[in-house]
């Protein structure tokens, strides 16, 4: 069997007709719910692009595998989807994204060099690179953001787009007046991208998907990663202009939560892209624009799931959709995600297995507590290995896709955000250390609890699903707070470094010394199986 992995770079969870979207028709994302289990309560392990995707690589979370923001290193030698399913026989193939940093000291210290096999997968997060492009293609004064060669800048180059990046000229740029109107300014997100549709960036990754599939030699696993429909919020035609003013729902968002807000909430509301998203007339360009690049997307899944049928690869694909994380689009009074809110750490997740023992549960919807690492246990467990648990921390979701319900399922879930990096921390005055938080979740509470002095935040998801009211302060719930405290510490205390022993090893291991006949710390030979003493107890040595 094959595994198509299809990951959206900031696509919500509930911008799909499936998931109950009223206006935005995604019939290609429901065709696998139909024939798959759509996960309904499906968390990040960070609400950040690098750190989500190192967890979803690695099966662990963010504290554990350290590349806890964009640009940190995944540190050499961390465990990947590409090893423990070669281990297996599978191939693990990467076409589009990672956002994936190398660790190039770590590798220069081991003398790996890029070039090598073992080199090459550690620079692409475990993958062996079909096509990887990042996307992001921004020049500064400093020099390009992405200093990776561009296969899809060369693509564009090939079809007569001119100039050094026509990705940032044509793919996420329209035209004003005979001048390029760029698709980092918000004004600009309701004109269609300069560009044939053909030629944008979700019709590349899906032609290069489409010959994957007919050259790649199975069984493999293919992690098919779109940058849309993340910013620039700018789409080719004819989607730029399918949705309008009556089609964006009201925002999610109070005015009490701007009314003595907690203050690493404010630092984010202070930001340029929340003040962006605050503005009504930002959100009724962009929201317009990023359904278009949904719909796009979905159109394009549509070109993929039918070249698997016409191919007869339908029967021996298991199809995942899903996400990295959300985006607020004024959420909240937010943009972006870096925080806790559904909209940025709840996920799509849709996963569809052609095998008959998942037949009992086609078409229908699993609410369990699912987290983003579970998918690296499930690919394990699909390729028909056993999940080694003291390394991946996520849990298989084959059960559930069975229609089996494990009696000890998780009660709750967690997210982690390190925001040093950003200027939040220096404004809060918090050390790069402390400028950490964590979110604990159990399906009715959530608590995000933040290092460096301050109070956590609550909310009661129960009887406040739009997450308006912050309960951090009430004494009434001081016991809702010391529960999830306790679940907090309960994860903390987890088992996660003892990565090179397993507890079968960590068994087989007891005792050896004895049986290799090392005896320390006996009286007489009485406290242990005669066996093992056999060879000390015989006739003494001839005397010198």
């Amino acid at each position: 069997m094959n595994i198509l992995f299809i990951m959206y770079d900031q696509l919500r969870f509930d911008y799909l007709s499936c998931a109950g979207h009223p206006h935005l028709h995604t019939p290609n994302f429901d065709r696998i719910a139909a024939k798959g289990v759509r996960f309904t309560n499906a968390y990040v392990q960070s609400p950040i692009c690098g750190a989500s995707r190192m967890s979803f690589y690695t099966g662990r979370y963010a504290s554990s595998h350290g590349a806890q923001w964009n640009g940190f290193p995944l540190r050499v030698g961390e465990m990947t989807l590409g090893d423990h399913l070669r281990d297996l026989g599978m191939d693990c193939w990467l076409l589009g994204k990672t956002h994936m940093k190398a660790d190039a000291k770590g590798m220069a210290r081991l003398g790996l060099s890029p070039d090598s096999l073992i080199g090459a997968r550690q620079a692409d997060c475990g993958f062996d690179a079909w096509i990887r492009d990042d996307g992001l293609w921004g020049t500064g004064p400093d020099g390009d953001y992405d200093q990776k060669r561009s296969p899809y800048n060369e693509y564009l180059k090939s079809k007569g787009y001119d100039g050094d990046n026509p990705w940032a000229d044509y793919a996420n740029a329209g035209v004003s007046d005979d001048q390029i109107a760029s698709g980092w300014m918000f004004v600009n997100a309701d004109k269609p991208a300069n560009i044939r549709e053909e030629d944008s960036e979700t019709p590349w990754l899906t032609l290069e998907a489409i010959r994957f599939i007919d050259e790649a030699k199975g069984p493999w696993c293919a992690h098919v990663s779109f940058i849309k429909p993340h910013w620039p919020y700018i789409v080719p035609a004819p989607y730029h202009d399918m949705y309008g003013p009556e089609h964006i729902l009201p925002p999610v968002r109070s005015s009490q939560e701007l009314e003595n807000p907690h203050p690493v909430l404010k630092a984010y509301h202070d930001t340029k892209v929340a003040q962006a998203f605050q503005r009504e007339d930002v959100r009724a360009k962009v929201i317009p624009a990023y359904m278009g690049l949904i719909k796009q997307c979905d159109d394009q899944l549509g070109r993929l799931l039918d070249h698997l049928e016409e191919t007869g690869q339908t029967d021996d694909t298991m199809i995942v959709l899903t996400s990295d994380h959300g985006d607020y689009l004024g959420d909240h009074w937010l943009g972006e995600k870096d925080f806790f809110h559904e909209a940025s750490v709840k996920i799509p997740l849709i996963i569809c297995d052609p095998r008959s023992s998942a037949d009992p549960t086609r078409g229908t919807t699993c609410d369990a507590l699912v987290e983003a690492i579970d998918l690296a246990a499930t690919f394990v467990e699909a390729a028909g290995g056993k999940v080694p648990d003291h390394i991946i921390e996520g849990r298989s979701l084959m059960p559930w896709i069975n229609g089996e319900a494990p009696e000890d399922w998780r009660e709750f879930v967690i997210s982690e955000y390190d925001y040093s990096v950003t200027p939040r921390a220096e404004a809060l005055g918090v050390a790069p250390r402390d400028a950490r938080m964590m979110m604990v979740f159990d399906g009715r509470w959530k608590m995000i609890h933040f290092e460096g002095g301050f109070r956590p935040m609550l909310f009661d998801l129960e009887n406040d699903p739009r997450e308006v009211n912050d309960l951090g302060e009430v004494a009434d719930h001081a016991d809702q707070i010391a529960r999830l405290y306790d679940y907090l510490g309960q994860w903390g205390r987890r088992m996660c470094q003892r990565v090179t022993m397993s507890d079968t090893d960590i068994k087989a291991a007891r005792g050896r010394s004895l049986r290799r006949g090392i005896l320390p710390f006996l009286v007489d030979g009485s406290e242990v199986d005669p066996e093992l003493t056999e060879k000390y107890t015989g006739p003494a040595r001839q005397k010198y």
